[in-house]
């Protein structure tokens, strides 16, 4: 059968995850492995509307042969092409499969991915997510049922799963607190090097874990330590990478009663989640990690599947 006559459900798609500073584009068979992909620094914080048709043409171009395109992220939001309103937690694959926008760029159209919103059961404030919610349909399409997920990134997402849906979720901003301190903030001169699990580290989860005293002056304190000799420099960085980890342990603990219970999926990059999980490990909490891009791949093949009935 030629790629021209093949039904929509059984045709390769394409996946993109465009969120503010990057562009990362997948070409998706249908049995949700990655043909092809490729990345630029094309987010959309940085394009107008002519630049984000350029970049869906130069998509076209590399495979001109495409089938039906789907893209998440921040292309959904009021500085992306055309906002799409989030579905509401708890949402599952159908939820959000439904509330697909379609859209047109430079002719070529294609399905905006909704994002989840939610009102957390433990404090009823609103929380938000776009992008994630791809990666996590992925998870769901990995046979995670229940129980409790974590995203770890700039806006590490702690997720809890309930019967196949997303229930709700609390966001923690650690990533972009970490970069902001550490690249042009207070803590810029006296950090050296790259986080690493070891001593430091570990010190720094036990004491954002403690909340003894608040986070606020703890971020201080490392400065405070390094000044007066009490941390080094090469240390630094992975103490406070522990320290505002650890910040986040105590607010899963605090928020989840099953936190804990069951090994907890990290969907994310390796280097930054197995930092996650020597925190989990440190509190006796087991983990498994799982790349962004598989995740990716399955929850975008997941929500065209469904659209078409499969």
């Amino acid at each position: 059968m030629s790629h021209a006559a093949k039904t929509e459900s059984e045709a390769d798609i394409v996946g993109i995850n465009w969120g503010s500073t990057n562009f990362r584009a997948y070409r998706i068979a249908p049995d949700g492995s990655a043909i092809d992909e490729y990345a630029a620094p094309t987010g959309v914080a940085a394009l107008d509307r002519d630049g984000m048709v350029e970049a869906v043409a130069g998509l076209v171009a590399r495979w001109p042969d495409h089938g039906p395109i789907y893209a998440s992220g921040m292309i959904g939001s009021n500085i992306g092409w055309a906002e799409a309103p989030y579905a509401l937690a708890p949402a599952g694959l159908g939820e959000v499969a439904s509330a697909c926008v379609p859209v047109e760029i430079g002719g070529t159209p294609l399905r905006i991915v909704p994002g989840i919103a939610c009102r957390r059961a433990f404090d009823d404030a609103p929380d938000v997510m776009r992008g994630e919610e791809v990666e996590l349909l992925g998870l769901l399409a990995m046979g995670q049922a229940q129980g409790i997920a974590a995203l770890p990134g700039t806006h590490t997402k702690w997720v809890r799963i309930e019967d196949g849906r997303i229930a709700d979720f609390f966001t923690a901003m650690s990533g972009e607190i970490f970069d902001r301190l550490t690249l042009q903030g207070l803590l810029a001169s006296v950090v050296e090097g790259e986080a690493v699990e070891g001593d430091a580290f570990h010190a720094g989860v036990a004491a954002g874990k403690s909340r003894s005293p608040g986070l606020a002056t703890q971020l201080f304190g490392v400065r405070a330590k390094v000044v007066r000799g009490d941390l080094q420099r090469s240390e630094s960085p992975s103490y406070l990478r522990g320290l505002l980890i650890g910040s986040e342990l105590a607010d899963a603990l605090d928020v989840s009663a099953d936190f804990g219970k069951a090994q907890i999926p990290l969907i994310g990059n390796g280097p930054l989640s197995r930092l996650y999980a020597a925190a989990l490990a440190s509190i006796g909490v087991e983990s498994r990690f799982i790349p962004s891009g598989e995740a990716c791949l399955k929850g975008f093949r997941a929500i065209h599947d469904a659209r078409n009935g499969d």
